[in-house]
């Protein structure tokens, strides 16, 4: 009788062990969330997350790197945790920090099947990280400071007298700059690099704070010139500045190109997803809508179409680099040489 009288209670209990059970193996099975780090600028990486949840129905948790320390603030936040990963996804900007990643160990293989149509050369040989979309390194001056016939050809014009005192350039430790100061070590080699570094100072170039400050300033006229990305430059056309852009050194070294990357996170807390989050980032639409939006990348997609008045990455000639071994030159050079460069220039 007593057990009788329990009975009903029981039943309860056993239903709710059952339901939770099922519950914890449907969210262990089909988890609803997405962790992503990303060195892309919000402005430009939310829009596609947003469309992800759209079409997926996973929340993005989205984590952005700040301007000033692009790239190289969440690269050692990620490689801190290591141990315990909170990211499982991070969508870099360039293939430096994505091979640095691989170096320390931080990243796992993963060879997505809509990567089937992307360049090789872009991505890692062990599928660490796949490239896609990318932007460029480039020349943006003020047309009411430079006179027709005046216009910079090459990076080397920022030494030249008729730039003295009016050149900038963003702090060569992180984002881009710092990988397009490594490229310039590797493709000119230590002498000339430095002569580069040495030869801006002596010219009372000036170090700013990120890429979108050499855009603000030039294009307010404080500068003359700088080095940016496509991403910036083309932010400052949109907004009607008085500015030129410039895809330097296509009669020389190149101009160079920078991917994104996607990066699967070794052992983060949501595999499953995050691989589907790659799969979405490479597939051509994302290329598609990165070209059409502000940031007017560069589909690395043959196929992919090139919106009216954007440039083409078959229409370049692009500086000749393996993205890995710069990413080995940017570790050591933001220990000495860079770094030491920076101290005794910085204002």
């Amino acid at each position: 009788m007593v057990l009788w009288k329990h009975r009903p209670f029981c039943v309860v209990c056993l239903l709710c062990v059952a339901l939770s059970g099922c519950k914890r193996e449907e969210l262990k099975t089909t988890p609803r969330e997405v962790v992503v780090y990303t060195s892309v600028d919000d402005v430009f990486a939310r829009p596609i997350a947003q469309r992800f949840e759209r079409e997926t129905g996973i929340r993005v948790r989205l984590v952005p790197d700040t301007e000033e320390t692009k790239s190289t603030g969440l690269l050692n936040r990620l490689i801190a945790e290591k141990k315990r990963p909170r990211a499982d996804v991070f969508w870099s900007g360039d293939p430096v920090r994505a091979a640095i990643l691989k170096a320390k160990g931080v990243s796992t293989p993963y060879r997505s099947p809509q990567a089937k149509g992307l360049p090789q050369r872009c991505s890692d040989p062990d599928g660490y990280w796949t490239g896609f979309s990318a932007r460029a390194r480039v020349l943006i001056y003020n047309r009411n400071l430079v006179a027709n016939g005046e216009e910079p050809e090459s990076i080397m014009d920022l030494l030249d007298k008729r730039f003295e005192g009016k050149a900038c350039i963003a702090n060569p430790l992180f984002g881009t700059t710092s990988m397009h100061a490594a490229a310039l070590f590797a493709v000119l080699g230590e002498s000339r690099a430095k002569e580069f570094f040495e030869g801006f100072a002596a010219n009372g170039g000036t170090i700013l704070s990120s890429n979108g400050e050499v855009r603000r300033r030039v294009a307010g006229g404080e500068f003359a010139i700088g080095i940016t990305d496509t991403d910036d430059a083309n932010v400052a056309r949109l907004e009607g500045k008085s500015v030129g852009i410039v895809y330097p050194d296509q009669q020389g070294m190149g101009t160079l190109i920078i991917p994104n990357c996607a990066v699967l996170i070794a052992r983060g807390p949501n595999p499953e997803t995050g691989r589907r989050f790659i799969d979405y980032l490479l597939e051509p639409e994302t290329e598609r809508a990165l070209a059409e939006s502000e940031a007017a990348q560069m589909p690395l997609r043959p196929g992919v179409a090139v919106p009216d008045g954007a440039v083409s990455v078959a229409s370049l000639q692009a500086m000749s680099v393996d993205y890995a071994a710069l990413a080995v030159l940017l570790e050591t050079l933001s220990k000495g040489y860079l770094k030491d460069w920076v101290d005794r220039n910085s204002q």
